[in-house]
């Protein structure tokens, strides 16, 4: 399961990545973006020109996909639950619904070790603590290097937060901060090379 967060910038950085992810890609793939609670699915059609995966907003009790794209919709949170989609009128989380947050405790909660979770551009500090729970977890963090983002804010808070957290016995870098274009290639090959 890949999980992506993002906020201001978000559109042309989504822009970048999704078209990286082939036809055949075998994650799923939800993501969180800010957006105003009154928008339409207006981003999903635009995202959809993109990418050559299936792009829709998510709907509740949803079965998660190999292969296709979730978007979260305007005012919902979006959770992942037992190989389901669920969506939540709950109170936003750092002045956000969707959060990125809520999303991300979620995939660490259902997939554990099976997860990655990339956190891309955006104004706020929503994410810093998915991303850390989902890392714990023994999930995969990517991170946008904060050159590379429109607001560096939400990617330099997710480092920071990862930062600050020491796993014991850990041999391996257990998260990554990759220029925005290196970001679907690093997945694409990740995936390839732990299906041989």
């Amino acid at each position: 399961m890949m999980v992506i967060g993002t906020s201001l910038g978000g559109l042309h950085a989504l822009q970048i990545l999704l078209p990286g992810l082939p036809k055949g890609f075998p994650l799923p793939v939800a993501i969180a973006q800010h957006r105003h609670k009154d928008s339409d699915d207006s981003l999903c059609v635009f995202l959809q020109q993109y990418c050559a995966l299936p792009v829709s907003e998510a709907e509740d009790k949803e079965p998660i996909m190999p292969g296709r794209v979730y978007l979260a919709p305007a005012d919902y949170h979006l959770l992942l639950e037992g190989g389901h989609l669920a969506l939540s009128t709950e109170a936003p989380v750092c002045h956000a619904r969707p959060s990125i947050d809520v999303l991300f405790e979620s995939a660490a909660d259902a997939y554990a070790q099976r997860a990655i979770g990339v956190i891309l551009t955006g104004a706020s500090h929503d994410g810093s603590q998915g991303i850390l729970s989902l890392q714990s977890r023994g999930g995969l963090a990517i991170v946008q290097e904060p050159t590379t983002a429109e607001s560096p804010t939400m990617p330099k808070a997710a480092i920071a937060a990862l930062q600050q957290q020491r796993l014991p016995n850990t041999l391996y870098a257990s998260y990554w901060i990759l220029p925005l274009p290196d970001i679907a290639p690093f997945i694409v090959n990740l995936c390839h090379w732990a299906l041989r």
